[in-house]
């Protein structure tokens, strides 16, 4: 249950991140709810994962995805392209996430 919890809490991090760049620096009323209601579902879902897992490999799990499903987003949806050395960037994080929920016994399977 807690990786459904931590999948959640991606997802709603990650709308409420489209949402902000969508916001236009808090102008438009619509996204701009969608960025405050994302994020406070994504901070409830992450404290329940908390129950489970440690603070270290959650937070770098939530972090890390989020940043490679934003930059994803903002390539597809606003155009925002990546030069190699931030794709290389964005790889060693996914890496990262990798190694950490492989070999790390500190993470719960």
């Amino acid at each position: 249950m807690h990786w459904l919890f931590l999948g959640t809490a991606i997802l709603f991090e990650t709308i409420g991140t489209t949402a902000l760049q969508a916001s236009q620096q808090f102008t438009r009323p619509g996204p701009s709810a969608i960025v405050v209601v994302s994020y406070a579902l994504s901070f409830y879902l992450l404290s329940l994962t908390l129950r489970y897992m440690p603070v270290g490999v959650v937070y770098a799990t939530w972090s890390g995805l989020g940043i490679c499903f934003i930059a994803a987003i903002a390539y597809l949806v606003f155009g925002q392209r990546l030069d190699w050395p931030a794709v290389l960037g964005i790889a060693m994080i996914i890496s990262g996430i990798v190694v950490i929920q492989l070999f790390s016994n500190t993470a719960t399977h």
